[in-house]
């Protein structure tokens, strides 16, 4: 039942980030860092865990830019922008592989490179984090 629910919600909220999507518990944040796997999909590194999540989605995402290499907020905040709107637009296939196999996930975005890049090199990443998320999930996921 919940997931013709979500069938029914992706379709009405396809291209959307809402509140719900926004990992905000520190507490998952710690475990993310501490047990997640991670993979580099230059200029972005990504950290993720498998996670009982508190939202109908099966993601929740975070994204940082460190203060250390972009020391205006300005430019952070332009850049985890520019990340927001790109994932926004990249999540569907990802989603459609997670609620397939009945699985939640918990992810870190971090953008790592020491200069803004063009906003379709940031999108030529965020394609391959999710592809690179997709050999992931189908290799680790339960032989049905």
């Amino acid at each position: 039942m919940i997931s013709l629910f979500f069938c029914i919600f992706q379709h009405m909220t396809a291209y959307t980030f809402r509140k719900e999507e926004k990992l905000c518990s520190q507490k998952i944040i710690g475990e993310i860092f501490l047990s997640g796997t991670s993979f580099l999909c230059y200029p972005l590194k990504v950290v993720w865990k498998e996670e009982v999540l508190p939202t109908l989605f099966p993601a929740q995402v975070v994204f940082s830019v460190p203060k250390r290499l972009f020391k205006k907020a300005h430019d952070r905040n332009l850049l985890k922008r520019q990340l927001r709107e790109i994932y926004r637009y990249r999540k569907q296939e990802l989603y459609q592989l997670l609620d397939l196999n009945d699985r939640k996930i918990a992810v870190m975005i971090v953008y790592i490179a020491k200069e803004k890049l063009e906003f379709s090199q940031i999108e030529d990443a965020m394609t391959k984090v999710i592809s690179k998320f997709k050999k992931e999930l189908k290799l680790s996921s339960p032989i049905l």
